[in-house]
């Protein structure tokens, strides 16, 4: 192990979307992130596993996983699988001319990983967008969005209901927590332009915690994350997160996790 997680990048800087056929090459990874990107892949072949941080899912098409950025996962695909991958950036997201589709993809951060019916249609449309994105010339912008969003409705509907859109406060929450994780809800709320008060009652309705709660789901999990796949000193990753000494990072990390960060390590066999 390295002092940093490895992160993977699998589509190229002068692009903002990438929709392909699974690479068949990919069926054994090491960790690895994306910090850059979100990814959705479907299955509708193969068999094996797939490992997200400290849970493994079993691969039994047809599914869908949902890959957010700063997750560490790695595949353990036994047989030959197929499928498509859906790599979405920021950018892209940023400059679509129907927003309705930034819903949808705050709608799949919800999920992880969730079976889907064999569809044939799904799969013509996977298919549909795959050709239009990799060849820009047989679409506009505007064509591209219209069948995206159609794939992501067809995905959606077959995911787990959640409560709709009453998330912007609460999804806008977790997206500073990812970008500059802080141990104080004040903090967050003054950025959101709401009270402590609010942002709590929105993410007991989203997340089913409280907002200091979803603070410290997140620390302890990206802790977790640098415990498992690097060799960082606890003092190293404490200062990583924002702790003032490592004595108050070790005080913090047992309360939720029920031992220290050392125990957590010893534990883990990679």
């Amino acid at each position: 192990m390295g002092t940093a997680i490895k992160v993977n990048n699998k589509i190229s800087h002068a692009l903002d979307i990438k929709i392909e056929p699974f690479d068949v090459n990919k069926r054994y990874t090491r960790p690895h992130r994306h910090n850059k990107y979100l990814e959705l892949v479907y299955f509708c072949k193969g068999s094996g596993f797939h490992h997200m941080d400290q849970d493994s899912y079993e691969i039994k098409p047809p599914i869908a996983f949902i890959i957010k950025k700063g997750e560490v996962h790695h595949w353990q695909i036994d047989t030959v699988p197929e499928g498509y991958v859906v790599i979405i950036k920021d950018g892209f997201l940023d400059k679509t001319l129907d927003k309705h589709i930034n819903d949808q993809f705050r709608q799949l951060e919800n999920h992880r990983a969730f079976e889907v019916p064999i569809d044939a249609m799904l799969n013509s449309l996977f298919k549909l967008a795959s050709e239009l994105v990799k060849d820009q010339a047989k679409g506009s912008q505007i064509t591209v969005e219209g069948i995206l969003k159609a794939l992501l409705s067809k995905i959606l509907h077959y995911a787990p209901n959640k409560s709709h859109l009453e998330q912007n406060l609460a999804f806008n929450f977790k997206q500073l927590l990812q970008e500059s994780p802080k141990n104080d809800v004040s903090h967050y709320a003054d950025l959101l332009h709401t009270t402590s008060q609010n942002l709590n009652t929105h993410c007991k309705k989203e997340f089913g915690k409280t907002a200091s709660q979803v603070i410290a789901q997140h620390i302890v999990q990206e802790a977790k994350r640098q415990l498992t796949y690097t060799n960082l000193s606890i003092s190293e990753i404490a200062y990583a997160s924002n702790f003032k000494d490592s004595s108050h990072f070790i005080k913090y990390f047992k309360r939720f996790e029920g031992v220290t960060p050392l125990q957590f390590k010893k534990g883990k066999v990679l």
